[in-house]
């Protein structure tokens, strides 16, 4: 029987503690007091104390918190940062907004920047390494913060999308210099709208951070630095903390769904997500790769359920940094993981029947033919 599946459902997530989230909000209007109060201070140091971390700014969004990570790291015009070939575009948009010269990475079977291939990528002018922690998945940061320290960088963590994923036990955006998170509302933690953090265990960092978030000022009309507006605000802290309470329910939700995936689904044609050896995924997508994408998409859409691709056009070829010079073929890891990948459905409040349905019909896959999305190139 045909079913309905939607690629990801929010809603679920508010009804489930739908009376908390409720007194969350009632409880800021109440106060009289919205942008930088007591629910963002207590956000804030229940955040650090979930990362095992030292400090935390809540921030607009998670682009602004690679944005001022940089900028407080005094990176800029004349500088290049190392990242992954394979990442949403706002990772390289912090850094090219900084002044500074993004240097990419190609990418390992884990869709992870390949940390092999750092070291050669480093020249006198790289200031700072920034790894992805894609889809949920830990990079390798014993091997990474090596090199980094090697060759004395800076290591910013894009945990976009790793809220509680662990490396050897270790929380994602601990290892380095500096965490960035979002809480876009798709996340694992996600707010009710825009919303991102920064976490540290420097004290001077997060004290330029704070500044640089409210105008370049520690004290009101006292302008130090030129900064800007990106203040996490009271209702998302408040919303945020309801939904930092039920983080390990969620993510035990989300893990039972990509386990029945991992179970159930048996196409050759379908390469399953790998783990990493000591990384501990939490989900936020979970990543099919097959040479017939486009096709086994329209299929899967055909019978009432919906996908999503992350990401079809890697930033080194985007418009945007269309002047760069890159192609295809610059990187050939992560361009055929762009050709390739496949979101399936997981949200909280998916059923294992839902789960069985998206395998069963993936398993029922055996068209042949796939066209090639990207155009050939020698550079």
């Amino acid at each position: 029987m045909k079913k309905t599946i939607p690629f990801s459902q929010l809603k679920s997530l508010y009804e489930a503690h739908s009376e908390e989230y409720d007194e969350a909000v009632l409880r800021v209007l109440r106060s009289g007091w919205y942008i930088l109060g007591e629910e963002v201070e207590a956000f804030e140091n229940e955040f650090s104390a979930y990362t095992g971390i030292k400090y935390c700014a809540g921030l607009n969004s998670g682009l602004d918190a690679l944005t001022l990570a940089l900028r407080v790291l005094e990176i800029g015009a004349g500088d290049e940062v190392i990242v992954p070939a394979n990442t949403f575009v706002a990772t390289v948009l912090a850094i090219t907004a900084s002044g500074a010269t993004p240097v990419f990475v190609d990418s390992d079977n884990f869709h992870s920047i390949n940390v092999d291939l750092i070291e050669k990528a480093i020249t006198p002018k790289t200031r700072c390494v920034i790894p992805v922690h894609l889809y949920g998945q830990a990079c390798d940061m014993d091997s990474l913060v090596g090199v980094a320290r090697k060759n004395s960088l800076f290591v910013v963590e894009d945990c976009a999308q790793s809220h509680g994923s662990t490396w050897r036990g270790q929380m994602t955006g601990t290892f380095g210099d500096i965490g960035c998170f979002s809480f876009f509302p798709t996340k694992n933690i996600g707010a009710f709208g825009d919303a991102g953090a920064i976490i540290t265990n420097e004290e001077s960092l997060i004290s330029r951070v704070r500044m640089f978030r409210n105008y370049g000022s520690k004290k009101k009309y006292y302008n130090e630095v030129p900064g800007i507006n990106s203040r996490l605000d009271e209702i998302q802290a408040a919303l945020l903390r309801v939904r930092l309470k039920h983080v390990d329910e969620i993510l035990k939700k989300r893990c039972e769904i990509a386990g029945a995936y991992l179970d159930l689904i048996n196409n050759e044609k379908i390469e399953l997500p790998k783990t990493r050896a000591g990384a501990a995924h939490t989900w936020h997508l979970f990543v099919i790769s097959c040479g017939e994408r486009d096709s086994l998409a329209r299929f899967l859409s055909d019978n009432g359920i919906a996908t999503q691709v992350h990401y079809p056009v890697p930033p080194y070829i985007s418009d945007v940094y269309a002047g760069m010079g890159f192609c295809r073929d610059s990187f050939p890891t992560a361009s055929g993981q762009a050709e390739s990948v496949l979101s399936l459905p997981l949200y909280y409040g998916m059923s294992r029947e839902d789960a069985e349905y998206v395998a069963g019909t993936i398993n029922n896959y055996y068209k042949l033919e796939a066209k090639n999305v990207f155009r050939s190139c020698s550079c």
